[in-house]
């Protein structure tokens, strides 16, 4: 179990994919996104999504994303932010959306 302490340092923001593009450095299939989050300004990330959207499936989809994680280097891009989502049936991962619209940059919480 944790406390509610814990659950309030993990800044989960909402934000919009801007741009997608292929990783093929990636050592597994994965997307170089680029997010607005509105305030916090524009952060990349690497997801490995390619099982359920195309890169323009993408492009002005509203997801949620962990913003105060470290970078982290993969390959050779860096890693600003860690796109959520759920695996299915197949170790697929399906991403976490809004269910309506939002300002980008706002706190789950």
């Amino acid at each position: 179990m944790i406390h509610w302490n814990d659950f309030e340092k993990i800044a989960i923001r909402t934000g919009t994919i801007i741009n997608a593009t292929t990783f093929p450095d990636a050592k597994k299939p994965a997307y170089k996104l680029t997010i607005d989050f509105g305030e916090l300004g524009i952060k990349q990330s690497s997801a490995q999504i390619t099982q359920h959207y195309t890169p323009a499936d993408l492009i002005n989809k509203q997801i949620l994303a962990v913003v105060n994680f470290p970078p982290k280097q993969i390959a050779n891009f860096i890693s600003e932010c860690l796109v959520l989502g759920v695996y299915d049936e197949n170790n697929d991962v399906v991403l976490l959306t809004t269910d309506k619209k939002v300002n980008n940059g706002l706190l789950v919480g």
